[in-house]
């Protein structure tokens, strides 16, 4: 039944994504049918909390609509199995999905632009997470579902031990993970905890994604915005030299990066961090019940992240709910998202300690002291509101972050590499990135 009903919608997806036609109206010409079942896909781990969650919320959608609700949770090559069912010519009707994957989607023509004004709850969803996801002529292509913003967590039993401070500037977080390095904070009688645990790896572009919580803090950045509008690449500016500098020498010189970093992506490092490794971590709120059982809550401290030369920003991310074109059922569609911004949706996403969908609430009425009386999350809410950096909307982030990925990692691993002369490198790629997106400036 549900092939059948694509086909029409299958042949205007493929022939978007071949010809690239980014500009034209998917799915407008679909029959529809406000009966056809919806396909939600989500990137999280198959037959955990957070694909247990997002079944909560579609049950407690198809109550309150009638509309019926199929979930799919998918989390390795989330990406290369939403292209391969896009030329199947049968995407599934919503995806939950990475904030930062707009512009890639979108380039691929596999969105539907949202009508802000069929959503009666839209007017009450925070301003800065409606503008993460508008495409750069201002359109939106996505709705922010679920926030998140990183935080330093540090093993408090640790510094105590050690009689160390909390680092209140980045000097103070080398002397703290020198500690943590060399003075056997575990008490095993060896030196094998490393001072700060580090996302390095290349997949998907992790070591863009950590590095970015440093980047932006000493003012520079990976793509500069110009008066035009338009962008020029900003990795070999002196603040971005100099950012990578200092975070190359927690590797390189101070020996407070663990040993390996850069084939770790983030699972490895969550197991390592929680097996009694690393001394500090930063990461976002949805490791805390994790954290919690394995390391135990009054083992580590959440802090916001010392400030850096400029100021304290950090990575502001989360899950974008994205309308798939070509889709049957575009009422079904607009009411799903209309319920998943809505308080009701945003609580749902929020309940249980274990795998919540929700980690900062998007809508302005949701109190996160009211959901989550624990003040670790007001503080993690606070570092969202504050200093909550979003990666700029632009046609296609994906190869702007692995292409940076590609060039921090790569100085982590070997330090006779010349700092200046990687990211002048990597600043030619980036440009003709910009330039290939006609994005960059004269």
């Amino acid at each position: 039944m549900r092939k059948s009903r694509r086909v029409g919608a299958g042949l205007i997806v493929s022939a978007l994504v071949l010809t690239g036609c980014s500009g034209s109206p998917a799915g407008t010409n679909v029959a529809q049918d406000t009966k056809a079942p919806l396909e939600l896909w989500t990137r999280t781990t198959p037959g955990q909390a957070g694909e247990a969650a997002t079944k909560r919320l579609a049950e407690a959608f198809e109550k309150a609509s009638g509309f019926k609700v199929t979930v799919t949770a998918i989390f390795d090559d989330f990406e290369t199995k939403l292209a391969q069912r896009a030329a199947q010519r049968d995407l599934p009707d919503i995806v939950l999905n990475d904030v930062a994957q707009l512009g890639t989607m979108k380039t691929q023509g596999l969105l539907r632009e949202v009508d802000l004004s069929k959503l009666k709850n839209a007017p009450d969803v925070i301003e800065q997470g409606l503008n993460a996801t508008k495409t750069p002529d201002g359109k939106q292509y996505g709705l922010p579902f679920s926030a998140q913003a990183a935080a330093l967590l540090i093993r408090k039993d640790w510094r105590e031990k050690l009689g160390q401070p909390v680092p209140q500037d980045w000097a103070g977080i080398v002397s703290l993970g020198k500690a943590f390095a060399t003075q056997d904070p575990d008490g095993n009688g060896k030196n094998d905890t490393a001072g700060l645990v580090t996302t390095m790896s290349t997949k998907r572009g992790y070591a863009s994604w950590y590095f970015s919580n440093f980047l932006w803090a000493a003012g520079g950045d990976f793509i500069a915005k110009q008066g035009d509008g338009k962008y020029k690449p900003a990795m070999s500016t002196p603040e971005s030299v100099a950012a990578v500098q200092w975070f190359r020498d927690l590797a390189c010189k101070d020996n407070v990066m663990q040993p390996g970093s850069v084939s770790m992506a983030t699972p490895a490092t969550n197991d390592l961090f929680e097996a009694g490794k690393g001394g500090m971590y930063v990461v976002a709120s949805y490791l805390l019940s994790r954290f919690d059982k394995s390391l135990g809550k009054d083992k580590y401290e959440v802090v916001p992240m010392p400030k850096g030369a400029k100021n304290a920003d950090v990575l502001a991310e989360g899950n974008g709910l994205y309308l798939m074109a070509g889709s049957p059922n575009q009422a079904g569609q607009d009411a799903f998202a209309d319920f998943a911004i809505s308080p009701e949706g945003q609580k749902i996403g929020m309940e249980g300690d274990a795998g919540p969908i929700v980690q900062l609430p998007i809508n302005k009425k949701v109190d996160i002291t009211q959901q989550r009386p624990d003040a670790r999350w007001k503080t993690y809410n606070d570092i969202f509101t504050n200093s909550g950096h979003y990666v700029p909307s632009i046609p296609n982030w994906t190869p702007v972050r692995q292409d940076s990925a590609d060039t921090i990692s790569s100085l982590i691993a070997d330090c006779k590499l010349d700092t200046k002369a990687e990211l002048a490198k990597l600043d030619a790629k980036l440009a003709e990135t910009l330039k290939q997106q006609g994005i960059a400036s004269s």
